[in-house]
């Protein structure tokens, strides 16, 4: 099954690179843009059927190494490979 991990910077963590990228985009005319936050988006090819199994098991792996959970929030979608 295909999963995806959505991680972003958790709410009042300043975010020097969206800042970064958003005065960018302000230099280059895109005035619209109010605010810019990065995120990183890992995706998981999981060898197992059982969607509850593996959504448990990505959880940990979030936890243990793929988020730094003290700033940041992460979200679990798992896919179904039909």
């Amino acid at each position: 099954m295909k999963v995806v991990v959505n991680i972003k910077l958790k709410e009042g963590v300043l975010d020097p690179q969206g800042k970064a990228v958003l005065h960018a985009l302000n230099s280059l005319a895109f005035d619209e843009v109010k605010d810019v936050r990065i995120g990183k988006q890992i995706i998981l090819d999981i060898d197992d059927n059982d969607e509850n199994k593996i959504k448990k098991r990505v959880e940990k792996m979030s936890e243990e190494l793929l988020a730094n959970t003290v700033i940041e929030d992460y979200e679990i979608i798992v896919e179904n490979k039909a």
